[in-house]
């Protein structure tokens, strides 16, 4: 009798008991469907590249591909048409290391505040109205960048300080207004990944009567480096692949320039242009327009990948 009893209360009871009575079918069904989100991601993805490879392999056999990717003039509507990509790869390039410039500093000491310096009420009052920006509409960046931001750099620009007062349509301005857009993207991710990092490695460099700048710099800062680079990544993914903002507020003159005050065309902003119907399909403008997105994603897959790389290489796992 006592081993009996000893055995119905014994381990292997106990795993009969928390056994389930019958078949998980519940959670069976929500397996099935995480499991088809994620054959319908590949899926959709598989389509958007096969999508850009066909026209864009075609393209090629009209376009030296040399001459597309190292050619200096791009005019492919012009008559007759060049096809150099160089100028608005430039462009794109310009634009968005004038919005990270504006917006690593801001997004980091956003970051660095909530994360180190703000109380938990005016964090939890912050960090929402902060993530609101990201909500905004890009087209209201756009004309906010047009409107206002082009005016304000025109009369603060000092003489003819790299070529002179900036135009209507600038760099300066759509980097601006692009790095106001992407500020919420590197400040979110980066208190997040700041307020990750383990309080006794704080309360450890407190103790050594290191002040809050010291370890917010130098030991929260580095320890919380790979989300941090991953913020900066994805930020940058996000500038690259702006449209309306470079549309509106950036020009459409592939000029191969690193200006900021010039007016030049971003890859977006050509695809923007261009793809309005009015060319006739198949033809090698057409085609055009594949090959340019085709290149877009290669840069940022280029980028993704970079950022996989670098978030294994600093991330820091803690007990």
């Amino acid at each position: 009798m006592e081993a009996r009893g000893l055995e119905a209360t014994g381990p292997a009871a106990l795993s009969r008991r928390l056994e389930a009575p019958g078949p998980r079918y519940g959670e069976k069904a929500i397996y099935g469907l995480f499991a088809a989100c994620a054959i319908l991601s590949v899926l959709t993805t598989t389509a958007i590249v096969i999508s850009l490879i066909v026209p864009s392999i075609q393209f090629f056999g009209d376009v030296p591909i040399g001459d597309f990717l190292f050619g200096t003039d791009w005019g492919p509507t012009f008559t007759p048409p060049t096809f150099g990509v160089l100028p608005i790869v430039v462009g794109t390039l310009s634009v968005t290391f004038w919005a990270l410039l504006f917006a690593i500093p801001i997004g980091l000491g956003s970051a660095i505040y909530l994360s180190e310096y703000a109380s938990p009420r005016v964090r939890k009052l912050v960090k929402p109205m902060l993530e609101v920006l990201a909500g905004v509409p890009t087209i209201a960046f756009g004309y906010f960048a047009l409107i206002f931001i082009t005016p304000q750099i025109q009369k603060i620009w000092p003489g003819h300080f790299l070529g002179g007062p900036p135009l209507i349509f600038s760099v300066l301005a759509g980097g601006l207004a692009i790095g106001l857009m992407i500020v919420p993207i590197i400040a979110s991710i980066s208190e997040d990944a700041m307020s990750a990092v383990p309080r006794g490695l704080r309360e450890g460099a407190y103790a050594l009567g290191t002040t809050k700048a010291k370890v917010a710099t130098r030991v929260v800062f580095p320890a919380a480096l790979s989300g941090i680079v991953a913020s900066i990544i994805l930020a940058v993914s996000r500038a690259i692949g702006e449209t309306m903002v470079v549309l509106i507020a950036v020009g459409s003159t592939p000029n191969l320039t690193f200006s900021p005050v010039k007016s030049v065309q971003a890859m977006t902003a050509f695809i923007g242009t261009t793809a309005t119907g009015d060319i006739p399909t198949g033809s090698t403008v057409y085609k055009t327009i594949f090959a340019v997105a085709l290149l877009l994603f290669l840069m940022t897959l280029a980028m993704n990948l970079l950022s996989i790389r670098l978030v294994r290489r600093y991330r820091q796992v803690y007990e």
